[in-house]
């Protein structure tokens, strides 16, 4: 191991190095208050990233609360690594999504890798073995050869790391708009299973358990990654930033889940906790903070790959696949020989303690002394100043009677099949091992993915999603249909929605109008929540997404899981069989505002976004649930981006046999393209025999759910009359080979 040199004279702690740490005046002041001194230069380094955005939610807190976090189900919320959910059976299921946007942007490679690592470990700090990942991902401009630079790096980073770890990446979404030329999202989930009496917290149990160093070596890596990248808008100096960009390893990670899951097994284990952002320091207080106790090591025990390292680049590294453990007195050497089996290095680094501080050593000297409490909740919640943004006034109006209505909707049809939006994500999902473990039910490319509960009949159901463009058209109204379109497609796969996770993406929030979206998000995810009854339970903030002054369009993305108790009961989007009738669930109003048709046609992202009536939502939902656990229907599809028309025609084509052609026979007094094309919510695309039309008619009409047979299924083309009029013919296969290869084709103009 790599023997550091003689410590060096701490540098002073001038207000420019106050600054530089990402601090403000108020900030250190506060600290001096709390502290009742000046922190030397590396207690500085540990407020620093305690106190930053990424580690304190000093914005974002106090609106947090609004949402609900509790039920029937739930055996842990909010607070912990992940949230855990109950499935029956003695089995939970433990979830979380994150964020690792502004380390993919500066190395697409490593960042979108270590945030696929990172997530797996706040699922495994849990005692659940991990079983399935999904991404959300958001680029800028296909045109732009920068971001298909970076598309390429962040899907060559997932499948490197998910593939190499043996856990399926089975689903996601991909979503391209200007508003993210500077600034990518890599929003990452992950799933594990757990026996509910086998679940793990970050607690130190009692005085003089030791404190044991889990995993690989610490490095210079990651150094400031949390408060300052991930903590501060893009300017000028972003590839200067490089070096904070985690570098990981999924061989040791794969190693560091089997370890971690051994050790669990063991009664003397006490509390585990990642070392993910701020590295050994949030670890150590959060532990120490979950129990009311201290903590006190010797950084000198800690294992180093890098020479010379001083105490505040170890404490601050926040290099890969490192775990904290804690165990009962006595059984260090147990652990440790578990760790060498493993090929891990490990070490015993400290001990509980009873006053609750964090004492650390290094080279003989104390370097830290710092009470718990001010670090952990010390950061002031921020009462920043909300306006609503001007630009809505301009935005949200739409006269519908300025826009020409085409004739025809052919060509309308194709370029939204050509849209990198609504095109097939293949490309993206080929290089992602989907069936190791062989428990996927349902791949890539339907609503949402099902998998397997492995010795039972159960499965559960797993999708992201988020419209951003409506959250800029009205934010609270597009964040309750991000979660009620993330629902309906667990409910179109046959599953009941039992928990949520969110990321919430947002740009600068020391800008009003930055705060006054992110509220008004929060409150929307809240209101639909309570009224579905979806608890959330674990989820992530990032903020200062934002290059040189422009910010993204909010995206409060989130991840919803449900559970099917009969897996045989799922369903798929696609349909089945030639002469099976084709039937709509909801209703279609004149609609195109915030559409893909409306930015793809007409070049515009204008309107408010579709209503939501969340009652007609719940009943939609719950009706196709009931025909599907009933086997009253062959094929459920969620019309969302694209509208009918890109629904039917994905029920057509995306199979995994031939496709099949439909006619679709449209009576309406709406304008055709926003019948076609227009997104209203609450709307579900079946299909199923002749014999079954009568049974789910009367099951509509007593949930009141509209209901109409549109049209059949079979031949090679797919066809649309409206009001008797021919509105689009075209050959299935015609269709699909655009559809097909668009992403790919792009990807591949690397220059």
């Amino acid at each position: 191991m790599p023997q550091p040199k003689k410590s060096q004279a701490l540098p002073e702690v001038t207000p420019d190095i106050v600054k530089e740490h990402g601090l403000t005046l108020q900030e250190y002041k506060r600290i001096l208050a709390l502290l009742g001194r000046a922190p030397n230069f590396t207690e500085l380094g540990i407020f620093s990233v305690m106190w930053s955005e990424h580690c304190s939610y000093k914005s974002s807190r106090p609106y947090l609360k609004q949402l609900p976090t509790e039920g029937p189900r739930v055996l842990q919320g909010p607070g912990e690594n992940a949230g855990v959910v109950d499935i029956g059976d003695g089995l939970a299921v433990v979830f979380k999504i994150e964020s690792h946007n502004h380390p993919s942007f500066i190395e697409p490679h490593q960042g979108a890798a270590t945030g696929v690592g990172g997530i797996m470990r706040d699922i495994f700090t849990m005692g659940a073995r991990p079983i399935a990942l999904l991404d959300s991902l958001r680029f800028g401009d296909l045109d732009d050869p920068r971001t298909r630079f970076l598309l390429n790096g962040v899907v060559d980073g997932i499948s490197n790391y998910g593939n190499c770890t043996g856990v399926p990446t089975v689903g996601g979404e991909i979503y391209f708009d200007s508003c993210y030329n500077g600034n990518i999202l890599v929003n990452a989930f992950c799933l594990g299973l757990v026996q509910t009496d086998k679940i793990f917290l970050a607690k130190t149990g009692g005085v003089g358990n030791p404190v044991i160093y889990v995993g690989a070596k610490t490095g210079r890596d990651g150094i400031h990654g949390a408060s300052l990248l991930a903590s501060s808008e893009f300017d000028e100096t972003t590839e200067a930033k490089r070096p904070t960009v985690q570098v990981g390893d999924p061989f040791t990670e794969k190693l560091l889940i089997e370890a971690c899951l051994e050790l669990m097994k063991k009664d003397w284990v006490i509390g585990v906790q990642d070392m993910g952002a701020a590295g050994l320091t949030s670890s150590s207080f959060e532990m120490a903070g979950n129990s009311g106790t201290g903590i006190e090591f010797d950084l000198s025990q800690v294992p180093l790959r890098e020479e010379g390292m001083t105490a505040y680049e170890i404490l601050l590294s926040e290099s890969q696949e490192r775990m904290l453990f804690v165990v009962k007195k006595g059984h260090e050497e147990e652990t440790l020989e578990i760790l060498n089996k493993w090929g891990l290095d490990g070490a015993v680094i400290g001990q509980v303690i009873e006053s609750p501080e964090v004492r650390i050593n290094y080279q003989g000297k104390q370097v830290v002394n710092l009470p718990i409490s001010p670090v952990l909740d010390g950061a002031l919640d921020l009462k920043r100043p909300k306006s609503k943004p001007k630009y809505l006034e301009r935005v949200q109006h739409l006269d519908l009677t300025e826009l020409a209505d085409p004739p025809r909707g052919d060509e309308a049809l194709k370029q939204l099949l050509a849209s990198p939006n609504i095109a097939s994500k293949e490309w993206v999902y080929e290089q992602y091992d989907h069936m190791v473990r062989l428990n996927t039910l349902v791949l890539p490319g339907s609503d949402a993915a099902v998998i397997r509960i492995p010795n039972t009949r159960k499965a559960v159901a797993l999708s992201v999603d988020c419209n951003s463009r409506y959250c800029y058209l009205d934010p609270f109204e597009g964040a309750q249909i991000a979660v009620a379109e993330c629902s309906r497609n667990i409910a179109c796969s046959g599953a009941t929605p039992i928990g949520l996770t969110n990321c919430l993406n947002f740009g600068n929030p020391e800008k009003p109008e930055i705060m006054w979206q992110f509220e008004q998000s929060v409150l929307g995810i809240a209101e639909a929540c309570k009224f579905f009854n979806i608890p959330v339970v674990s989820g992530n903030v990032s903020l200062y997404n934002e290059t040189k002054g422009k910010a993204i369009f909010p995206t409060p993305t989130v991840a919803v899981v449900g559970l099917l108790e009969n897996l045989e009961n799922h369903c798929t989007q696609w349909f089945k069989n030639s002469g099976d009738l084709i039937g709509l669930l909801g209703l279609t109003l004149e609609e195109i505002s915030g559409s893909e048709y409306l930015k793809l046609v007409f070049g515009l992202c204008r309107g408010k976004p579709p209503q939501l009536d969340k009652k007609q939502e719940l009943s939609v939902q719950e009706l196709c649930l009931e025909l599907i656990q009933g086997k009253l229907i062959h094929s459920a599809h969620d019309c969302s981006d694209g509208g009918l028309g890109v629904a039917a025609v994905e029920s057509c084509i995306t199979g995994p046999e031939n496709s099949l052609g439909a006619t679709l026979n449209l009576e309406s007094t709406l304008r055709k393209d926003a019948l076609l094309f227009g997104e209203s919510q609450s709307r579900i695309l079946v299909s199923f025999a002749e014999g079954k039309r009568d049974s789910i008619a009367e099951m509509a009409k007593g949930k009141e759910v509209p209901f109409a047979v549109i049209g059949e299924v079979g031949g090679s083309r797919f066809i649309v009359n409206i009001n008797g009029d021919e509105f689009i013919r075209q050959d299935i296969q015609s269709l699909k080979n655009i559809w097909k290869n668009v992403i790919g084709d792009y990807a591949r103009q690397i220059s």
